[in-house]
């Protein structure tokens, strides 16, 4: 037996070191998908538009995005678990600026706060996994991660609903009630995670890099997110901020290329399995993000549920993902195979894209309920597994790099999703506000999300359907993007899956250099 296999952690040390990484990713994902059921009533108290609502989702995606490949690059640097623990401390601040905010500008800027917290957490709990656990242990705990992502999934739009249903406590407390949580996983986190010391040495991190990146996505984000409504398509201003947008990542791509700790290495690029893994997120975050995070605007507007109801409806999706992605994870420990499940999973989500894209403000409970366990199927086979596909063909030194490279391309495509797609929500209601309103009302449309209690019966009924038909509008674009994910992973080579961890393999690959 090898120093390095004798130094494994046992499966319960491993347990213990994952549960303060899992309680952190139960607090981030608790607070996005508590936030997406109480949106309807925080932009009708805070007077925002359709366009504010897209980009409270969308700045703190872009912000966990653009941060994902620092937290990543720090993370082969500095020790990660005390980045981690300031993850968490900045994901508590971000928590406790939005649970106070007087206004939608405060908000924007606190769910940027916690959107680089969250890039923190997202990225660095994948790190860790793959440090300590080889790739072909990894699917039984990618399962446990999963069951995490679900309950915490399940919980927050139940919680959120109950919330904001609840008068002596409001929308506000969808924030603040993370943050005992976080707290809690930094103390956990303090004792359970027990990690080989990171060998110091001189840093050198690209922030012109990273200035170019952030500068050159937000630049096109912001464009998507205008265009339709405050200019044409097909105007000067989209030519201004594309051509402006393409020329700051063509930079980013200059500097990454000369620089010595580059962001994002251009090298992993070179490797096929890599490179197809990050085009298949991309376009995951893309479709899933895009289309699902307006369903609860869907169930409280078109529908006219409740935020509890609201909530109990996600269920569906969310069971699919559990289920899939744990049974996923113990048959790929067991026998070793993975692209299976990569297939499989993207055809089962465009299949569940192209179902969503037949809703309407009509559309049954159970109808709906189906549609999204197919989607929940997909997604759960596919997103974790196209992260374990890329950690097992790359070298462990460029482990950090990969892992970060991946989550920051998913959560672009995410970003892009929400932007774009709610460009063609907020771009159809007030298309359709005006066909049905006229001109005045259209108008109105594109401004205030409406408050349906104070709606006339009449009125009610029509807004029900604007929203129902542009919902379903946003799934018909999805789903052929989701279709080019199944092309993507077709690509994928398999390769057996290694049976050592992260830190044994850079041990054996330091020693071979050596020799």
């Amino acid at each position: 037996m090898s120093v390095t296999e004798s130094a494994r952690m046992t499966p319960r040390e491993v347990i213990q070191a994952l549960s303060g990484l899992m309680l952190g990713m139960f607090v981030s994902i608790l607070a996005s998908t508590i936030v997406s059921n109480a949106l309807p009533r925080i932009i009708a108290d805070l007077g925002g538009s359709q366009s504010v609502y897209t980009w409270i989702v969308t700045t703190e995606l872009l912000a966990m995005t653009a941060t994902v490949p620092l937290w990543g690059k720090l993370a082969d640097l500095y020790s990660k678990k005390l980045l981690i623990q300031l993850s968490l401390l900045l994901f508590v601040a971000g928590s406790l600026i939005a649970g106070f905010t007087p206004d939608v500008g405060v908000l924007l800027i606190s769910r940027i706060v916690q959107g680089v917290g969250a890039g923190g957490m997202t990225a660095l709990a994948l790190i860790v996994m793959a440090a300590m656990i080889p790739p072909r242990e990894l699917g039984r705990y990618s399962g446990l991660f999963g069951a995490v992502f679900g309950v915490a999934t399940i919980a927050g739009p139940l919680i959120g609903g109950v919330l904001v249903d609840t008068d002596w406590l409001g929308w506000r407390w969808c924030f603040l009630i993370g943050v005992p949580f976080s707290v809690a996983a930094i103390a956990l986190l303090q004792k359970t995670l027990h990690l080989p010391p990171t060998a110091r040495r001189e840093v050198r991190i690209d922030w012109l890099g990273a200035f170019l990146i952030t500068a050159g996505v937000s630049t096109l984000l912001i464009w998507s997110t205008l265009a339709g409504q405050h200019f044409d398509w097909a105007s000067w201003q989209t030519v201004a901020f594309v051509l402006g947008g393409a020329v700051l990542l063509g930079l980013a791509v200059l500097v990454e290329a000369r620089a010595a700790e580059p962001i994002i290495p251009l090298g992993i690029f070179r490797n096929r399995t890599v490179s197809l893994t990050i085009v298949a997120s991309v376009l995951v975050g893309v479709a899933l993000f895009g289309g699902t995070v307006f369903l609860s605007q869907y169930f409280q507007v078109a529908l006219g549920k409740s935020p509890t109801v609201a909530g109990l409806m996600s269920l569906p999706m969310i069971f699919g993902l559990l289920v899939s992605s744990t049974v996923a994870g113990q048959l790929i420990t067991k026998f070793g195979k993975w692209k299976i499940y990569l297939v499989s999973g993207a055809v089962v989500m465009t299949g569940g894209m192209l179902l969503l894209a037949q809703i309407n403000a009509r559309t049954s409970v159970p109808a709906v309920s189906i549609y999204m366990l197919v989607l929940g199927i997909g997604v759960g086979m596919l997103m974790q597994n196209l992260v374990l596909a890329a950690q097992n063909d790359v070298p462990a030194a460029e482990l950090g790099a990969t892992t970060s490279a991946l989550t920051f391309f998913r959560s672009l495509g995410g970003a892009i999703g929400v932007s774009a797609l709610g460009a063609v929500l907020a771009n159809r209601v007030t298309t359709m506000f005006a066909e049905r309103f006229g001109a005045a009302a259209g108008s109105a449309g594109e401004g205030k999300v409406p408050d349906l209690a104070t709606l006339p019966p009449q009125v009610l009924a029509v807004v029900k359907d604007i929203y129902g038909d542009a919902t379903a509008d946003l799934f018909l674009v999805g789903a052929p993007i989701a279709f080019l994910a199944i092309i993507a992973v077709l690509f994928v080579k398999e390769k057996p899956l290694s049976t050592l961890s992260g830190d044994e393999r850079l041990a054996q690959e330091k020693a071979t250099a050596l020799h």
